[in-house]
């Protein structure tokens, strides 16, 4: 903690350590609605039952009046996240440990703390990380621990439409899956996830206003169809789940889920219709 005060700006120092308890139950109806929009005909999901990976993103959520929203969106900053000016908001990445699945049914808590905050000046200006700790309980038991990384950045240039190439050949013994990524799917997930920032639903705010050629499709949407396909080809559970991302997608054209697997290890790609890496992921499996 004290390496992390050191580096942080002065201004957020206090935010370091700050803490936020959400009590929710683990309730049906929000994973049936996921399952429909994942278009998951195929599990059975009832009472008691286990909650599939990152489907925890679906519980837990803010509930900022509207009356407490910014221009974008988003809760205006300042309460549990802090008051960072940068108008730009993303979820770049998370690195997760799954100990035991959430039950559908019973009541769960989270408790989040900020670990740490920086500041850095980059390519396209000025950015701040804030790393934020999720722990996830049922009862005495740990069942998943949350590594967040949210990042901030100034307003930049325009992000030009994607080009559409032939995706590269696959590797070997690799599984697959495109997706189409159309306003009925941010739609519903921005539903899911109560998330109200405006470049996943809004067009003529996404291009005006924060300069995207397209509808952004949810950095945490991207991640939770990278473990579906793991979900759809492999009956092992994961344990470990981290990813990355590198650059946005759009509602402009299709994209490419891959996983390669080596042993008990998964290496996870999201491809651009140009065939560029937009999300990084790797993944371990359990027994």
């Amino acid at each position: 903690m004290t390496d992390a005060i050191a580096d942080a700006t002065p201004d957020y120092v206090e935010w370091i350590g700050r803490q936020e308890v959400v009590d929710d139950e683990i309730a049906l109806a929000p994973a049936l609605a996921a399952a429909a929009t994942l278009n998951d005909t195929r599990t059975l999901f009832e009472v008691g039952g286990a909650l599939p990976p990152l489907w925890h993103w679906f519980y837990f959520l803010p509930r900022a009046p509207q009356s407490a929203l910014d221009n974008d969106g988003h809760p205006r900053r300042g309460g549990f996240m802090p008051p960072i000016p940068y108008p730009r908001r993303m979820f770049a990445g998370a690195r997760l440990r799954f100990h035991h699945p959430l039950r559908i049914g019973q009541l769960a808590r989270r408790v989040a703390v900020i670990r740490d905050i920086r500041q850095k000046s980059g390519r396209s200006g000025s950015l701040a990380f804030v790393s934020v700790h999720c722990a996830y309980y049922q009862g005495e038991s740990l069942c998943i621990e949350e590594e967040q990384d949210i990042v901030y950045r100034e307003p930049g240039p325009a992000v030009a439409t994607p080009s559409v190439k032939d995706w590269p050949p696959l590797p070997v013994e690799a599984c697959s899956r495109i997706v189409v990524p159309d306003s009925t799917l941010l739609f519903r997930f921005s539903a899911l996830t109560f998330n109200a920032h405006r470049i996943h639903y809004d067009r003529p705010y996404a291009i005006g206003e924060e300069g995207y050629p397209g509808l952004v499709v949810h950095g945490p949407l991207t991640a939770v169809l990278l473990l579906e396909l793991v979900r759809e080809q492999v009956a092992r559970p994961v344990r470990e789940f981290s990813f990355r991302g590198l650059a946005p997608l759009f509602d402009l054209a299709p994209f490419r889920l891959v996983c390669a697997a080596d042993g008990d290890r998964l290496s996870l790609a999201a491809q651009a219709p140009d065939g560029a890496t937009a999300m990084s992921a790797d993944a371990t499996l359990g027994g």
